[in-house]
């Protein structure tokens, strides 16, 4: 049987994986800021990079954290993308360069091709990639295909669950 169900292409994610991902991506973005190596705040895309975000600025010990709130899903379907709240002007700069902005995954790219237009000196890093998007980071750790579902900790929860095809 070729048809799969759409669990079947998923990626499942738990804490301890999107914490050692995180940290792997922390470490390439390590010693890499245009101030010496330093970078002079992190940005997350809300709400999926606020995890990923945290975990780099903590490895980084960047003190400096804020987000931007992009909308570009309404539940599992992509929408155009809009910003909903950007991040303090004094940190963006003009460019945003020197800041990296941090979600969890790039899809399509849509939501970050509008933040890139907003900050484009900015350092663009993901956890997770697909390859319509991965030309719109400049850092990222694992690469997925295209019409894989990336099952995140945040959005399940610990329960039981019936087969997939039954008892």
């Amino acid at each position: 049987m070729t048809d799969r169900l759409p669990h079947e292409k998923g990626f499942h994610v738990s804490w301890d994986q999107i914490h050692r991902d995180s940290r792997a991506l922390a470490l390439r973005l390590d010693k890499q800021g245009p101030d010496g190596g330093q970078w002079r705040g992190v940005v997350a895309v809300t709400r999926g990079g606020l995890a990923p975000a945290m975990i780099i600025a903590r490895e980084l010990d960047i003190r400096v954290v804020d987000t931007i709130s992009v909308k570009s899903y309404d539940w599992q379907k992509q929408v155009d993308a809009e910003v909903l709240k950007a991040p303090q002007a004094s940190l963006m700069g003009e460019a945003g360069e020197g800041v990296l902005i941090i979600d969890d995954l790039v899809d399509t790219g849509k939501t970050l091709e509008l933040v890139r237009q907003m900050y484009p000196k900015a350092h663009f890093a993901t956890v997770y990639a697909k390859p319509k998007g991965r030309d719109m980071v400049d850092s990222f750790i694992t690469e997925v295909s295209q019409d894989t579902w990336i099952f995140f900790p945040w959005d399940m929860a610990l329960q039981y669950v019936e087969p997939y095809r039954g008892r």
